[in-house]
């Protein structure tokens, strides 16, 4: 059984405080819930090495999909596959943040990716700051949790000048760049993320700013807002959707990659470690890896499964299929015509009250820090965030 500690909630007002707006579902209930999930040091170790060697273990899986062209496998838009070359291939376009999912960890199950979320990942906010703030809020101390998100990012924006791990000359080598950040309108998780990563890059040293992305202006010569040029661009948007209904900004983002005009973060590198179909060409590499599901294009026989679309959110058209072929479980929605990839089914640790919970892991140049889900055994969208307690 997954271990709980129950603790004071914090009020509605203080998250608003934080900047935290998105702290009530649709149905009125809390959306961070009021316990932690206990883990000890060594889990705590567990979780930050398997995702460690995981991203390890991407970057030598997207060498070989480039290497071998494997772009329409894997789902990747033809309108970015050279911005993808492009990115991969120059070491200023920095991988900023990821977040690896997770089954087990806890309650003696071994780990098991489920997918890594590598370009617009979310829980940021809840697992860099709130599941902080409920330590703070309750007397604990801030150590008692994996979680250096917040110096991760700050250190990592500082790789962007020094490319390279050691980022003590940073002020020496920043030349005053300008940083922009983008979100969409009338998103409101969306906008505070992103307005989050601002706040760490202005403290990291860089001139940032916030504009909605309607309006922002691009041409092959750059991005442009408030009639300025910006050399670095933030977008949370996921490149599939930019490939898929903004094809012209694609072509544009292209050519202003190539031309040396700008760089724009999350690389479109990351795109491959999203797809889903990505965890395919991780089996084929490493078989029977000790952190890795099976996991195919086709229906897996004899074994119980979950079939998911390559680029599906928030469970989505995800369903759990028995070894026999029929489905235990399914949750309708838009994905039903995107590529599907089905991957061996492993339960998710669950509480007493048939709770299951799933670990998410950030990653910015390390893996910096740990929070749950907790849901059905399909997380959707009304699935809580859990923070985590080291004990």
């Amino acid at each position: 059984m997954v271990k709980l500690k129950k603790l004071k909630p914090l009020k509605k007002e203080y998250l608003e405080e934080l900047g935290f707006l998105w702290h009530t579902d649709s149905d009125d209930s809390s959306y961070i819930a009021d316990e932690l999930v206990v883990v000890s040091e060594e889990e705590a170790e567990n979780y930050a090495a398997a995702a460690n060697e995981l991203y390890d273990m991407f970057v030598e899986a997207g060498e070989y999909v480039i290497e071998n062209n494997l772009f329409h496998e894997i789902g990747i838009p033809f309108n970015l596959v050279d911005l993808i070359k492009e990115t991969w291939e120059n070491d200023v376009h920095w991988h900023l943040y990821g977040r690896f999912d997770f089954a087990g960890g806890i309650d003696g199950k071994p780990i098991k990716l489920l997918e890594f979320n590598a370009d617009t990942p979310t829980a940021l906010y809840e697992s860099a700051i709130i599941q902080w703030a409920i330590l703070k809020q309750n007397a604990l101390e801030e150590e008692r949790q994996f979680n250096f998100i917040y110096e991760a990012l700050l250190d990592n924006f500082k790789r962007l000048v020094t490319l390279q791990e050691d980022v003590s000359n940073f002020e020496e080598l920043y030349e005053g760049w300008g940083f922009l950040f983008s979100s969409i309108k009338g998103n409101i998780e969306e906008e505070n993320t992103t307005k989050l990563l601002q706040h760490i890059a202005t403290e990291a040293g860089f001139n940032t700013e916030f504009a909605y992305i309607d309006e922002v202006e691009f041409d092959d010569n750059g991005i442009y807002y408030n009639q300025e040029k910006w050399e670095l661009w933030f977008k949370l948007i996921p490149w599939e959707d930019i490939a898929i209904e903004e094809s012209e900004l694609a072509m544009l983002l292209t050519n202003i990659v190539k031309n040396q005009e700008a760089i724009i973060f999350n690389p479109a590198y990351t795109l491959m470690f999203q797809s889903k179909a990505f965890l395919k060409i991780l089996w084929d590499l490493y078989p029977n890896h000790p952190l890795l599901l099976e996991t195919s294009f086709e229906p897996i026989e004899g074994k119980k499964q979950v079939r998911k679309p390559i680029f599906g959110r928030e469970g989505g058209d995800v369903a759990i299929i028995n070894s026999d072929g029929s489905i235990e479980e399914e949750n309708k929605d838009i994905y039903a015509n995107h590529k599907m990839v089905y991957q061996e089914y492993v339960e998710l640790p669950k509480d007493e009250k048939g709770n299951y919970y799933q670990a998410g892991v950030f990653y910015a140049w390390e893996a910096c820090g740990l929070g749950y889900r907790r849901g059905g055994k399909i997380l959707n969208n009304m699935s809580k965030f859990v923070g985590h307690i080291v004990e």
